[in-house]
């Protein structure tokens, strides 16, 4: 039987390269078994062009005059079990924030009922904000994070889950054994790649952070992720207390950074997360191992933790992708991210006029912005061949975004380019004006 081809047909919205953001008049992207197999620019007349394509079967879904399509949202980093209690618990650094707030939360989930109506909220939260694909931290417990990948493959989000590792330095309440903790992941890893909904989720290695994890853990953590070919995130560089601390656990490693290298972590498949207080000899490091950043500057204000420079990473070549890191970031969305890194970048732009007397430095524009949300973060874990832009091939993992939508958050006064149109979405738009949010071709979510 011949499956039906699905015909978009309106403005596409994509990022060619990080400075680079394609606006295409009167597309044509054509959609078949989830895959973008056409992608045609300023068509007059989409009937013709259909019938010289010779399409057997298909839809036709026109968009309307400022309607257009935007590449899924790819969150790099977000805590799932913590969104129970996000939007609360802001009053402390990252050390006391864990063991006053994180830490009780997180160790409910060993009640598998909880983790199921939790997860089922959270996943369900993300994909009405657009969030196509998600790097999720889940908790410790084994049987709670296979109930997460169960929840993400009903919701059908393209997401990469890791069960938490902590054998140290962690509450009686929530910690692990090191044999345990690497048996179980072991587990996880096998029941995810069973799992994977056709290759939507992938298991992803996740020490939670070096001060959590023995030397054994984390070299044990490096093997499973050698021999099972999966990614690896964990966090890096967050608090300057953190950082005090961790280096004093690993007095042998040079950096914060090389106690990852040295445990063979750090890699082409390896992300970190926040790296905000990093050296230039740390960047380079990630640089060399090319290994990939989650720039989560919500949570980096939110919990004082201080302001990542994405640019000195960017000029190195390290791959930057944004995160909402819920709950240390309030909002689950990755159109807050946008707005964040925005806020981030301006403010560090004052401070090097205010301080430095540099005139000169180059806030993220919005196209660039656009990039980190969607094929920037697809680079930071490997997909960029898979998702991120409109091209024949990859997946269709989109948004149709409808600026004037009757409940919508954004006004339009009829004099506005499709440019601004763009920047008003990003600026002022929420999830309402997210009509349809499509994963490998299946609709998931939307306001619609």
């Amino acid at each position: 039987m011949t499956s039906t081809s699905h015909v978009y047909y309106g403005t596409l919205v994509h990022s060619l390269s990080l400075k680079e953001l394609q606006v295409i008049d009167q597309g044509v992207l054509i959609v078949k078994d989830g895959l973008i197999t056409h992608v045609e620019q300023n068509v007059k007349d989409v009937d013709a062009l259909l019938k010289s394509i010779q399409l057997d079967a298909y839809e036709l879904h026109r968009l309307e005059k400022h309607q257009f399509l935007l590449p899924g949202l790819v969150d790099t980093h977000a805590h799932a079990p913590q969104y129970v209690f996000s939007g609360s618990g802001m009053d402390l650094q990252l050390l006391e924030w864990l063991n006053k707030h994180v830490f009780p939360a997180e160790s409910a989930f060993k009640d598998v009922a909880h983790a199921d109506a939790a997860y089922t909220k959270v996943v369900s939260r993300f994909l009405r904000n657009g969030t196509t694909t998600c790097s999720w931290f889940a908790t410790i417990h084994l049987e709670s994070c296979q109930r997460l990948v169960d929840v993400i493959n009903k919701l059908g989000q393209r997401a990469y889950v890791g069960k938490v590792n902590m054998d140290q330095n962690s509450p009686d309440y929530y910690i692990e054994t090191t044999e345990d903790s690497l048996q179980n992941t072991k587990r996880f890893i096998e029941y995810t790649q069973q799992h994977s909904n056709g290759g939507l989720v992938t298991p992803v290695v996740t020490p939670r952070f070096a001060i959590a994890c023995s030397s054994t853990l984390m070299k044990g953590l490096a093997g499973l992720a050698h021999d099972y070919k999966v990614p690896i995130q964990t966090h890096l560089c967050e608090n300057p207390d953190e950082i005090t601390f961790t280096k004093s656990l690993f007095p042998d490693s040079a950096s914060y950074t090389a106690i990852y290298d040295d445990h063979n972590l750090l890699g082409p498949s390896s992300y970190m997360a926040h790296c905000v207080h990093m050296t230039d000899s740390e960047i380079d490091l990630l640089a060399e191992r090319q290994t990939g950043i989650a720039h989560c500057a919500n949570s980096n204000f939110s919990l004082h933790s201080g302001l990542c420079d994405v640019r000195r990473f960017m000029a190195k070549g390290v791959k930057v992708g944004l995160g909402t890191d819920v709950a240390g970031g309030f909002a689950p969305s990755i159109i807050d991210a946008i707005r964040s890194s925005f806020f981030a970048s301006k403010t560090i732009k004052a401070l090097e006029r205010d301080q430095h007397g540099n005139k000169d430095y180059d806030y993220l524009q919005p196209a660039e912005l656009i990039y980190l949300a969607t094929l920037g973060g697809a680079h930071v874990l490997g997909l960029q061949d898979t998702i991120g832009s409109f091209v024949p091939g990859k997946a269709f993992d989109a948004l149709w975004i409808d600026p004037t939508a009757a409940h919508g958050t954004v006004d339009l006064m009829g004099q506005e380019s499709q440019e601004q149109v763009i920047e008003k979405f990003l600026f002022t738009g929420s999830d309402r004006n997210i009509l349809h949010v499509f994963v490998n071709g299946r609709r998931v979510s939307g306001s619609a």
